[in-house]
Order: C-alpha cells, then sequence, then structure tokens
C-alpha cells in the first residue's frame, strides 16, 4: 500500500505531542448549514460525508469557557493522572492512538503526564473513528506496521452512549489488538479504562477546532478519500487567532505538579476495584427515547460533552438537565439561551445534562443501522 502523505500533520499542536494520520482536505468546500445538514442526516445521508460550519462563539461565551478551564482544570489534571497510570498497568510504554478529535486533546494530556511522572516520551498519533463506517484501518496499519500492536492504547475525551467503544470492538476483531478504549470521563459505564465515572465537563468539549488543533471532525467521502488515503479533516488556518488548543494543554499540565500525590493513592485502589463495564448509560438512553417519543436513539445525545456538541452543530430540541448540576453548565445555558432552545430539569439523570436533536419532517429517518443495538447483558 502506498502511504498517504497528504496529511495535516500536527495541526496547530507541538508536533511532539501528536501526529493526525488524517487527509488534509483544507482546500475542500465541504461545510454545509446546520439545518441542511441536519435534514439530509435525517434522510439518510451520513454525517461523515460533509462538514457542519464551525460555531464562532462571543466574548460572552468565551469568557464561560475560561472560567470553565480555571474552575475544572485541577480535575481534567486528576482524571488524565489516573487514567494514564491505570493504563500502564499493562502497557509499560504505550503508544497512543487517539480519536479525533476529541481524544486528541486527552491523547497529548497523557502523553505529558508520563514525560511529567515517568520520563516516557511514548508516541502519539490521532487516527479517525466513524459510528456504522468503523475504524480507518488504512491508518490502523500504518501504525502495526511500526510499532509492537500490543502496546496500542486507544484514547478517547468521554463516553455517551458507548458508540466508539462498540465501533473498536467491531473493527478490530481478529486483528490481535486491544480494543479497551480509555477515557478521561465514562458516564456511560461502557469502558474499563477512566479517569471518573462522573459526568463533568471536560472544557474542551466546549470549543470546536479552536480548542483542537484547528483541525475538523473526520470525513470519509468517496469523492475525496481514495481506497489508500486516510480518512481526511480540514485544518482551519484562518482560525489562528483565536487557537486555544496548546493553552489548553499547558493550563491542565501545569496542575500535574498539584495532583501527583493524588493520582498516586487514587489508580492502584481504582485498579482493584471492579471496573467492569454496566451500560447504564445506554439503558438511560432508551428511557429518556421512550419518554419523549423519540423514534430513534441516535437523537438522544448523554453527557455534558454530547450535549455541547448538540448545541454547537446540530438541530437542538431540548436540553435536559440534572438539577444539582446546574452550577456546573453555565457553558450549555449559555448556548440553549442563544438558539432558543427549552432547558427542562430532570432529577433522575445519570448524567448532568442530556441534548436532544430536533426530529425534521414527518417521519425522519436516520443512517445509523445499529440503533436499535442492545448492550451485551451479563
Amino acid at each position: 500500500m502506498t502511504t498517504p502523505v497528504r496529511t495535516i500533520g500536527s495541526g496547530s499542536y507541538d508536533p511532539a505531542d501528536v501526529t493526525f494520520l488524517l487527509t488534509d482536505l483544507s482546500d475542500v468546500d465541504l461545510e454545509r448549514p446546520t439545518e441542511d445538514r441536519e435534514e439530509a442526516m435525517q434522510a439518510g445521508r451520513h454525517y461523515s460525508e460533509d462538514l457542519p460550519v464551525e460555531y464562532q462563539p462571543d466574548d460572552s461565551y468565551l469568557r464561560l469557557y475560561h472560567q470553565a478551564l480555571e474552575r475544572s482544570a485541577r480535575r481534567v489534571a486528576l482524571a488524565t493522572g489516573v487514567v494514564a497510570e491505570l493504563v500502564r498497568v499493562t502497557k509499560p510504554e504505550p503508544v497512543l492512538v487517539s480519536i479525533a478529535r476529541a481524544g486528541t486533546p486527552v491523547g497529548i494530556l497523557m502523553r505529558r503526564w508520563y514525560v511529567f511522572r515517568h520520563g516516557l516520551d511514548v508516541p502519539h498519533h490521532a487516527i479517525s473513528v466513524i459510528k456504522d463506517r468503523g475504524v480507518d484501518m488504512n491508518a490502523v496499519r500504518h501504525l502495526t506496521d511500526r510499532f509492537d500492536r500490543a502496546a496500542l492504547q486507544f484514547v478517547d475525551g468521554w463516553t455517551g452512549k458507548g458508540v466508539m467503544t462498540r465501533v473498536l470492538t467491531e473493527a478490530l476483531a481478529g486483528l490481535g489488538l486491544d480494543d479497551t478504549l480509555a477515557v478521561l470521563a465514562d458516564p456511560a459505564r461502557c469502558v474499563s479504562l477512566y479517569g471518573t465515572r462522573d459526568d463533568f465537563l471536560i472544557p474542551s468539549a466546549c470549543l470546536n477546532s479552536t480548542v483542537s488543533g484547528l483541525v475538523s471532525r473526520t470525513v470519509l467521502n468517496a469523492e475525496h478519500i481514495g481506497p489508500d488515503d486516510f480518512h481526511g479533516a480540514k485544518f482551519y488556518r484562518d482560525l489562528a487567532p483565536h487557537d486555544l488548543s496548546r493553552h489548553f494543554i499547558e493550563t491542565v499540565a501545569a496542575q500535574f505538579d498539584a495532583v501527583a500525590d493524588e493520582v498516586d493513592a487514587a489508580w492502584p485502589a481504582l485498579w482493584a476495584a471492579d471496573r467492569t463495564p454496566t451500560w447504564e448509560g445506554w439503558a438511560a438512553v432508551e428511557r429518556i427515547a421512550a419518554d419523549y417519543d423519540i423514534p430513534d436513539v441516535v437523537m438522544v445525545k448523554p453527557g455534558v460533552g454530547e450535549a455541547t456538541r448538540v448545541l454547537l452543530r446540530r438541530v437542538p430540541w431540548r436540553i435536559l438537565v440534572a438539577p444539582d448540576r446546574l452550577d456546573e453548565l453555565a457553558h450549555v445555558l449559555a448556548l440553549a439561551a442563544d438558539r432558543g432552545v427549552p432547558v427542562e430539569e430532570r432529577a433522575d439523570l445519570p448524567f448532568s445534562c442530556v441534548g436532544l436533536v430536533r426530529p425534521l419532517g414527518a417521519t425522519p429517518t436516520f443512517h445509523t443501522p445499529g440503533a436499535r443495538w442492545r448492550p451485551p447483558t451479563t
């Protein structure tokens, strides 16, 4: 196979921190207005074939982001250290493979933790994983040709319904690769490697490319991606004056020293605990879909990260919030107010909040063939 060379490199990140195995589509016109894109997706077009228009926040929203980062940087650092140490139990010198783009800041933070705590300079690559279309196998082959496959560790930011977990398991079956996903937060309770199972705000979820190396979400469109190419993405050079990607990393990494002792105490206890996935998040999503007469669980986006994404790049219908978590959801409430989206309090949520996508048309359909999938029973 000819190795693709037209990639976006490291985006706006330090090249030592990550290499994106993504074909550069920066000069391709892929963005579509949100309403048009939502209507096309609910008529069967796959979300990975084009891109949403990048939401550009105003000054008041950016202030909320900075406040959230200041408030949660220590918590993110703690979760980073814990999950990084759990990974090292079985992979003393891991090769980090983050899922672009939400997983990439987490992969960078884990890499920084290993340098800080162990003097380890571990490789980190970001690849595309797309629900219903699987893992970028050209990227996987690129990695297995260069590294010990037993050392590869897949990384993401958080879990919602557990879709990425399932996609990895299905795509990597029979390849001799560890499909275990390591995340900062696992409110869906569907993975065994996590920093916490609390649904707390990871501030990188508040923004789009400007906190993700100026990289778009990934694209798989046969018009632009050939059979030997990596999946694609755009690099938004024009947004460089607004880029906060490195600032986010440095702000969290600055807290590593403050949390080091707590990490040392926490991770052995967590390793010894029962971390078996229970898939409670999926059960909650199905209850919500039934309660709101939602035709497909793909329209229910659980967790603060996913609810934020609904408000930033989908057509939101309503936001459900846990009453006792309102103080932590200022950016969600601000986005909802800005877009005129109703907010409803619901006390039985296992998440801090849930975003619901608005059905368009009388009988919306979806691209998700596995939407009625059920988690394995134990």
